[in-house]
């Protein structure tokens, strides 16, 4: 796991930082939200690592207060503008960041105003562990539903007074994030989502009581669901079976789809990692425009 001494030489040489006045403060041990890769995420890939500079955007951290708790949050958009169409940007178990800010980066140069909050805050800095095991133990698994939509609607309320057009929004997420898209497409007010391998069923808890299988139903968005054929973590049977209770809901969850990409494992899109499968990602990015497009967010 990097130091933070480390972790602060890998920083300067990462592009497009800067941050707000107000934003949240974080103890010398933390690091700032959007920089370096995390460490549990290792051992990175720098060769396809994509980087998107900052020139022409606002970027940088925020943060918003909900139920008296301050959630910090990496936001990127066109520089000066307003009215802009938002996309939430839901990240993976590692939490909010470089591959998550640059993501961010990305629908901003497409003309978005788009916003990741760090939806562990509460829980933890995910920066701080060298251990997937040892992250999910401590941080992920103990993330509340209930915590995470709550979050989520303040990053909608804040993109509505910083230049964002609240009846245009958009959601995507990966992994981790994949599944609270399908969760916030039944919750929020979103006009479409867009879900990268997440899990679709699960086991109830008093922390995650539904999973999307038993939220298809309800969906007030249409979803974009972009899987891999070699994910080992989500067995094919589950995308059938969210399927089946697609068909049986709203015009929303009629309306939405799947794309299972031969070969590609979980994570493809994930540029950082050996995971990352280039022709899958590149294809799923320009979908995930077009839907945002087809269904009025952009």
């Amino acid at each position: 796991m990097l130091n933070a001494d480390a972790r602060s030489d890998v920083n300067a040489l990462l592009p497009g930082r800067s941050t707000e006045a107000g934003a949240t403060r974080r103890t010398a041990l933390q690091a700032a939200i959007g920089l370096g890769y995390a460490a549990a995420a290792a051992p990175l890939m720098a060769q396809t690592a994509i980087a998107t500079p900052a020139d022409g955007l606002d970027a940088g951290e925020v943060s918003f207060t909900v139920n008296g708790f301050r959630v910090p949050a990496y936001r990127a958009a066109p520089a000066g503008k307003t009215g802009l169409p938002v996309v939430l940007v839901i990240q993976e178990i590692f939490g909010v960041h470089e591959y998550i800010a640059d993501t961010c980066r990305r629908f901003a140069k497409a003309g978005y105003l788009a916003i990741a909050p760090e939806l562990y805050a509460r829980q933890g800095d995910p920066a701080m562990y060298g251990e997937v095991a040892k992250l999910m133990a401590e941080v992920v698994s103990k993330v509340p539903d209930a915590q995470v939509m709550a979050d989520l609607d303040g990053a909608v309320q804040w993109a509505g007074a910083h230049g964002g057009d609240a009846a245009r929004i958009g959601v995507t997420g990966f992994c981790w994030g994949g599944r609270i898209t399908w969760l916030y497409a039944a919750h929020g007010p979103v006009k479409a989502g867009v879900a990268w391998y997440g899990r679709l069923v699960g086991q109830a808890s008093n922390l995650t009581p539904k999973h999307p299988v038993e939220l298809a139903p309800i969906l007030k968005a249409p979803v974009l669901g972009l899987y891999g054929e070699k994910d080992t973590g989500i067995p094919l049977d589950t995308i059938d079976k969210m399927k089946t209770a697609l068909g049986q809901g709203t015009a929303a969850a009629k309306a939405s789809q799947f794309v299972v990409y031969p070969d590609a494992p979980h994570a493809f899109h994930a540029d950082y990692r050996a995971s990352y499968r280039k022709e899958a990602a590149e294809d799923g990015w320009k979908r995930a425009l077009a839907w945002f497009k087809a269904h009025g967010v952009a």
